[in-house]
């Protein structure tokens, strides 16, 4: 299966980066199979501690259905959970900064 490869970043609250790692360390067995239903996978979060910006990258299938997440309880559930620790939209979800990829070497 081809994949894409995406990376994005979020911004964490100062604080909480010890909650923001246990609450991942803890990731709901619902959301991990969400995920992997709708074409994510090799997601990783990396955390710049001077700045608090999360930097992501994940693969996606060709065919992922990423846009379908919004509307999930369990994707809404999560971003209720997480929405205290990190800068948030309106509708709860993470502010999130799309990043373009300048260099790749495989």
């Amino acid at each position: 299966m081809q994949t894409e490869k995406i990376a994005f970043r979020m911004f964490l609250l100062p604080g909480h980066e010890a909650e923001y790692q246990r609450r991942h360390d803890a990731l709901w067995p619902e959301l991990r199979d969400l995920l992997h239903s709708v074409g994510i996978s090799d997601y990783s979060i990396y955390l710049d501690k001077t700045s608090l910006v999360l930097f992501a990258v994940l693969r996606r299938s060709r065919t992922h259905r990423m846009d379908s997440l919004p509307n999930h309880p369990v994707m809404q559930r999560w971003w209720q959970h997480m929405q205290p620790l990190m800068r948030t939209n309106p509708d709860g979800s993470p502010v999130v900064e799309p990043l373009d990829c300048v260099f790749h070497l495989d």
